[in-house]
């Protein structure tokens, strides 16, 4: 057997204003596909991996249009230029969002459809916050999304999409695609499966599952695209219409049904309040994840807001990581560890961000593979500030290691995030989330709203709800 993999996989928020662009993306072609730790999986299966390519990115703004379709005929290319194969796989998000188009991976799943024709298995793997089409489900034969947010179960999932697929293969079972829509959009921060009744929900999945009904699917959907797909959903794979059909129906009921009782998990508020907090916490660290601004959920990571309310309140033992200047991380390189230049800090991507000028002293430089990788960490009075000249997000410990510096060790450290990801989390203490301005700011119901389909809670009211079950145009069981 013969499977082809590769795919796009990013997260775009349609409030941004900066287009990705084909440097932000990392690409693997060829073998190096297979090779990558994100592809890990694969060599556990009795298949031969055909690798085409996939890009994939940090989450951000929508993708320039010569991006996504220079990336997408490459792939069509690679495909084409395959030979024989018996199926395909593709590893997506499912919340990209392309410059001019409203269905992005609609787009691309469906010519990858129209190139390998209507009888061959296509499966795909999904992040729970991916809004999902009927377009998409009708190209589709299996799906799979994450159970997890923060995301700890990505190779989990994208195995299980590739064991549907071998187990389609080899008994020659012909499985098909449920989609149920639910008129609800909930941001990650407040649907954490760490949290109820996310946890519940979830937990709930695998109950559902047998013998017709290979996997169980909630999709929360990404409240920041503004596109008429934009909704959560319940996505069933099986092969009986009756058992999918019993499954979506109720994952999509139970959804729904705790829709009042989803919260935020930490401490949250405006930032005054939440820095009055940390400042009268007797325990350290503090986290402060500074929620409008986050870069993994498609915030630009620029703003300087947080760090302009901390100067203000002389701070001292905080740590700011990070703030995307490339400007300001070439000034310090330019003026070297040790010297004291002044820098202007925020607003280098988006103009609407919040900017600061002040003296900061260079304390530390990493280089990185290329000048776009470059880091430069200064201090501004009793605050140290990490700066990175590309949109990044800093959520593992061993980011600020990579720096000399140890999340574990200052009074307060501020993140660009919303929930904490599961090697900060542990640290914080307490984990406070302020709801900072930004691309994607949580106060959801004033965003605005110009193509969502209408009756989505919370820009619409929906008093009533009957799950109504839509099944791919491939689903024969």
């Amino acid at each position: 057997m013969r499977i082809a993999v590769g795919g796009i996989h990013t997260e775009c928020s349609t409030y941004s204003p900066v287009l990705m662009q084909p440097e932000d993306f990392r690409v693997l072609r060829d073998a190096d596909l297979p090779q990558d730790p994100y592809f890990a999986f694969l060599h556990g299966f009795p298949a031969e991996v055909v690798p085409l390519l996939h890009a994939r990115a940090v989450p951000g703004g929508p993708l320039a249009h010569d991006t996504y379709q220079t990336f997408k005929a490459e792939f069509l290319d690679r495909l084409a230029a395959a030979g024989p194969i018996d199926a395909v796989y593709l590893a997506m998000h499912g919340a990209m969002h392309v410059d001019g188009m409203q269905d992005a991976e609609g787009d691309w799943i469906a010519a990858v459809r129209a190139a390998v024709g209507p009888d061959m298995l296509i499966a795909v793997s999904y992040d729970l916050h991916g809004n999902v089409s009927q377009k998409i489900v009708d190209q589709i034969d299996i799906f799979a999304a994450y159970r997890t947010a923060p995301h700890i179960d990505v190779a989990e999932t994208m195995t299980a999409a590739y064991q549907m697929l071998l187990q389609a293969l080899q008994t020659g079972a012909r499985p098909g695609v449920l989609r149920v829509p639910v008129p609800l959009l909930l941001p990650g921060e407040r649907s954490s499966t760490e949290d109820a009744p996310g946890r519940e929900l979830y937990a709930a999945l695998p109950a559902l599952e047998g013998p017709e009904v290979w996997r169980t699917d909630l999709m929360i959907g990404y409240v920041w695209a503004d596109e008429p797909r934009a909704t959560a959903c319940a996505v069933v794979t099986g092969t009986s219409r009756a058992d999918a059909e019993k499954a979506g129906k109720t994952i999509a009921q139970s959804f729904w049904d705790a829709r009042d009782a989803f919260r935020f998990g930490p401490v949250t508020g405006p930032l005054d309040d939440m820095l009055d907090r940390a400042a009268a916490a007797d325990t350290r660290p503090v986290i402060l994840a500074d929620s409008g601004d986050n870069p993994t959920g498609g915030g630009v990571g620029d703003r300087g807001d947080v760090l302009a309310a901390l100067i203000a309140r002389d701070w001292q033992d905080a740590l700011v990581a990070g703030i995307t200047d490339r400007p300001a991380v070439m000034a310090c390189f330019a003026a070297g560890v040790g010297a004291t230049v002044q820098l202007t800090i925020g607003g280098s991507l988006d103009p609407a961000g919040v900017r600061l000028t002040c003296a900061a002293k260079v304390i530390n430089l990493l280089t990185g593979k290329t000048a776009d990788d470059d880091q430069a960490v200064v201090a501004i009075g009793g605050i140290t500030v990490v700066l990175a000249a590309r949109r990044r997000p800093y959520h593992d410990i061993a980011d600020f290691t990579a720096l000399d510096l140890d999340p574990r060790a200052v009074g307060l450290l501020v993140v660009k995030s919303g929930y904490l990801s599961p090697e900060l989390a542990p640290v914080a203490n307490p984990n406070l989330m302020a709801l900072t301005d930004g691309v994607v700011n949580q106060d959801i119901a004033r965003l605005p709203n110009l193509n969502r389909a209408k009756g989505i809670v919370p820009f619409d009211p929906c008093p009533d709800f009957t799950p109504t079950p839509q099944f791919s145009v491939r689903f024969k069981g």
